[in-house]
């Protein structure tokens, strides 16, 4: 078995990638055990808690949940290696809309860069001491810096990506949130109420504004005043949509205009921005679909209608010349 894997190299590629693959898996589920095992330690801790009487309820960080890896990356700091940013904040917003809001974030995406920048040159070097591949000097250096760069921005790239799919599904289903909210307000209840029961309505067909809805009437209950609340929704977000509404919200406040009528026109205002925003992907799709019909369609169709008056043209000119001759 081993001289099979020995005398061919495609078997040892697809060894090594399946048992990166495992230890993948195995290190991924592993660290989801250890999460549902400290948060429900958490939640048994908190109902003693609160079950005691005359007990007293302990602060926000003594009652955060100490993660995988947040221990992961304390135990790196403590070994010496830092892992904050030089740009942290400019870090830390950039995760807060793909949808990372821990207060550790920023170190583990340090961390997963660091570990990618040495995990695939790695790999690289692996792949062909197994193969038993002797490449030449300049090819094992490009490969080992594409590798270096790849590892460098593929967590850059991952973030962005996943904070544009976020921010796009927020801004697709907020006019309807708007409209449930125009409802709330015009049957009497207050902001801060509308919220909480739109953020609840909400929660199975559009998860991620009742996520962000839900954050501000919790920042609202603790003590945090209305404008603050919604500039710092327009924060996370990261959306030009949602930091206008946040704008339109605070000014109705100041200037005690009505809610109400503020909630239906921009609601119907961000309709017509999603129905102009298809309109503009319907009307790029014939040039889109040009360069496929240019490159593939467009040859063919020329040699289909060339082809009988090339054959004709020969059949005639061939006999000529050889009768000339």
């Amino acid at each position: 078995m081993i001289e099979l894997f020995a005398d061919n190299p495609g078997l040892k590629y697809v060894l090594l990638v399946s048992l990166f693959a495992l230890v993948s898996v195995a290190v991924y589920f592993t660290s989801l055990s250890i999460g549902s095992r400290q948060l429900a330690k958490q939640r048994l801790t908190q109902a003693a808690g609160s079950s005691e009487p005359g007990g007293t309820m302990g602060s926000l960080r003594s009652d955060r949940v100490q993660s995988a890896w947040l221990k992961l990356v304390n135990g790196i700091e403590k070994a010496g290696l830092s892992l904050v940013d030089t740009k942290d904040e400019t870090v830390r917003r950039r995760l807060i809309a793909a949808g990372y809001a821990a207060p550790y974030a920023p170190r583990v995406y340090t961390l997963a860069r660091l570990a990618l920048v040495i995990l695939l040159p790695a790999l690289v070097l692996g792949y062909f001491w197994i193969n038993r591949a002797s490449p030449g000097l300049l090819t094992l250096y490009f490969a080992v810096v594409i590798a270096s760069a790849v590892g460098f921005y593929l967590p850059t790239l991952i973030v962005r990506v996943k904070a544009d799919r976020r921010q796009q599904d927020i801004i697709n289903g907020f006019p309807d949130a708007l409209d449930l909210m125009l409802v709330c307000v015009e049957a009497g209840l207050g902001l801060e109420a509308a919220f909480s029961r739109v953020g609840m309505e909400m929660t199975e067909s559009h998860p991620r504004i009742a996520e962000q809805l839900g954050a501000v009437v919790l920042e609202m209950r603790a003590g945090l005043n209305r404008e603050d609340a919604l500039r710092r929704l327009a924060d996370r977000s990261g959306s030009d949509e949602i930091r206008a509404f946040a704008t339109l919200m605070i000014q109705s406040t100041k200037l005690g205009s009505s809610i109400s009528q503020t909630l239906r026109v921009y609601a119907s205002e961000m309709r017509e921005r999603r129905r102009m925003r298809a309109e503009e992907k319907a009307h790029r799709l014939p040039v889109l679909l040009s360069i496929p019909l240019v490159t593939c369609m467009l040859p063919v169709m020329i040699g289909v209608l060339m082809l009988p008056a090339a054959i004709r043209v020969i059949r005639a000119i061939v006999p000529a010349l050889a009768g000339g001759g």
